[in-house]
């Protein structure tokens, strides 16, 4: 999302998705994004402009990540779109010999031996990073995302939006995870993105802590209680100054001052992206149901610790819609009519208690989602028991045809 005016919450939504560039005939990782891009630009660039959406360069030079350059009013017509700049991607590859890959991680890539980092322009930020932390690791450049942006203007709407957002981060994982396998096995893991990227900053802890964030209230509070200590702890192994920027700061979410809103960055990246988008537009709803108070006063939103909120983030990371939440003061907060309960069952219940949520317009791709569970369910048990690299390919290769036709992966 560009540098934009300030927006009121929920009057404009930013999405990012990013994929893998892919061999078409052995879909192993391909690092060729910079040539992707020149491609479509006539030149070597990092970015390339199409209108309303945006391509551009990540860490690795096999990802590629797709964006709306500026705030959209709604939701609804951006799966279409997006499906559009799919189609562009993969025509240009095919000249090749590549193609997109959908899911959070690459299933067999080797990322100490196969990472390429982007050796362009920022290529000093990217560096950077390696030096400090080692970026030739899963959790940096084996990790695909769906970020949502989600706007504020002033301190009271920053405060109310990232109270809800802070409590709707723990759960996101059991709709959202896609990465249960990782370098040709299954990690135990139903969302292996999260579980790599927890900690895949942990050398200079301040810059992720626990990935929840603590509660804070005003715009300069975050500044001087979350960005300080990271600038200042950042100095010794970076003197120049080359990371001091807001997206040093790696937690579950981050408010982007410069553009005047908050990146949530936990959402594993789905089959296609209708399914994406589904995601975001019931992660808005039930965000804007808390924003408004519809459950839980906003007091009551602030006080629940980070300690309780992580706990339910690390069960949903390795058991999705499985997780057991028992936490009697967290359900409270959502309104839940109990004390116990998955949170498959959970989302079920946010999807028909948040009054903005029409289910009705999401509802082929959330129907899969809930009867079938998330796209990690679905690939374990298409994959199976055989769990080689062969039957890996097969599997993945349909998640290739998913993302190319726009529909979504049925077990």
């Amino acid at each position: 999302m560009s540098a934009s005016p300030a927006l009121h919450a929920f009057t404009g939504y930013g999405v990012e998705l990013e994929y893998m560039i892919v061999d078409r005939q052995t879909l192993s990782v391909l690092p060729v994004a910079d040539e992707l891009l020149r491609q479509a630009a006539g030149a070597r660039v990092e970015e390339v402009a199409r209108g309303k959406f945006g391509w551009s360069n990540e860490l690795a030079l096999h990802v590629v990540e797709l964006k709306n350059a500026r705030p959209d009013p709604a939701l609804a017509p951006l799966p279409a779109a997006f499906q559009s700049e799919v189609l562009a991607i993969n025509e240009l590859l095919e000249s090749q010999g590549a193609r997109l890959m959908p899911t959070a991680m690459h299933p067999w890539m080797e990322p100490l031996a196969e990472t390429r980092l982007w050796p362009h322009d920022d290529a000093c930020i990217y560096k950077t990073y390696d030096r400090i932390f080692g970026c030739k690791a899963h959790g940096w450049s084996n990790l695909q995302s769906m970020q949502l942006n989600l706007p504020f203007s002033g301190d009271a709407e920053f405060s109310r939006l990232h109270a809800a957002i802070r409590l709707v981060l723990p759960i996101l994982p059991a709709l959202a995870a896609s990465s249960p396998f990782a370098e040709g096995r299954s990690t135990g893991f139903m969302d292996f993105r999260m579980e790599s990227y927890r900690t895949h900053q942990a050398k200079v802890l301040s810059t992720i802590g626990q990935v929840i964030p603590d509660t804070v209230t005003r715009r300069a509070e975050y500044r001087s209680k979350v960005m300080a200590p990271i600038y200042r702890d950042i100095l010794p192994f970076d003197p120049d100054g080359v990371l001091r920027h807001e997206w040093l700061n790696a937690r579950g979410a981050i408010p982007r001052f410069e553009r005047n809103a908050i990146e949530i960055r936990v959402i594993d990246v789905q089959e296609c992206p209708q399914a994406d988008l589904a995601i975001a537009a019931v992660t808005s709803a039930v965000v804007k149901a808390l924003y408004q108070g519809e459950w839980s006063p906003l007091a009551m939103q602030q006080a629940i610790g980070t300690d309780a909120l992580v706990a339910i983030l690390h069960a949903c990371i390795r058991d999705a819609e499985q997780a057991v939440i028992d936490d009697a003061g967290y359900l409270q907060l959502m309104a839940f009519p109990g004390r116990l309960c998955t949170a498959g069952e959970l989302w079920r219940h946010l999807m028909e208690a948040a009054p903005t949520f029409d289910y009705r317009q999401w509802h082929e791709p959330l129907d899969v989602m809930l009867e079938r569970g998330p796209l990690a369910r679905r690939i374990v048990r298409a994959v199976g028991p055989d769990g080689s690299k062969a039957r890996l390919q097969t599997v993945y290769r349909e998640l290739c045809e998913c993302l190319a036709t726009g529909r979504m992966f049925v077990d």
